[in-house]
């Protein structure tokens, strides 16, 4: 029963721990930035789009593309016509959609790549990063939103460069993908009340094919 008790007791320092670093993510910044928070930007970005008729596409890689998978779904939730980049029932981006694309470390050739077809295309273009003023060739996007929140890579340059293991408790030293979840799931709430939907409204669109 003892081995029991200290499991659960470890079990919820972890939880705490964790839930503390990603809420950090959310503090004021110490200095201001000339790119818009990530909340903002999402829900104004989100909202114009919707009121405009226009299609919202999301894409990312690894982890972070499942957290933009888990965006979509909320959207589609919304009533808002939603896609994922990479699925075949997605349709063509044009003038008056908006491609919303996360790169953590600041650029992915795969996500530049995309970004720039898009633009191409006359669809609006915001990229959630983790460092706004990286390597990503702005150009390719009209809204560079700031998530400030550790990923792998900074625990890879840490590991190079011979610095202390990074301060993250998640694994490989990323916060970033817990923060987008918490992130995006605090903008849904946010366009509900602008959308004027309801929490009966959103379930009615939830799959019943499970």
């Amino acid at each position: 029963m003892a081995g029991s008790d200290d499991a659960a007791a470890s079990a919820r320092e972890d939880a705490a721990a964790i839930c503390a670093q990603i809420a950090s993510v959310f503090s004021a910044p110490s200095s201001p930035s000339p790119h818009p928070p990530a909340r903002s930007a999402l829900a104004s970005e989100i909202a114009a789009a919707a009121a405009r008729g226009g299609r919202v596409f999301v894409h990312g890689v690894g982890r972070e593309g499942l957290m933009m998978r888990a965006l979509c779904m909320r959207l589609a939730h919304l009533g808002l016509a939603a896609h994922c980049v990479g699925d075949v029932t997605a349709p063509p981006a044009s003038a008056g959609d908006l491609l919303v694309a996360s790169a953590g470390p600041g650029t992915f050739s795969t996500v530049d790549a995309i970004c720039g077809v898009a633009r191409g295309a006359g669809a609006r273009v915001l990229l959630l990063t983790a460092r706004p003023d990286g390597d990503f060739p702005r150009r390719q996007a009209d809204v560079v939103a700031h998530l400030p929140a550790q990923t792998m890579a900074d625990d890879e340059e840490a590991a190079e460069a011979g610095r202390p293991s990074s301060r993250a408790k998640l694994p490989m030293g990323s916060l970033y993908e817990g923060a987008m979840f918490v992130l995006f799931e605090m903008v849904v709430l946010e366009l509900a009340q602008v959308l004027g939907q309801s929490p009966a409204q959103m379930r009615a669109r939830h799959t019943n094919l499970e």
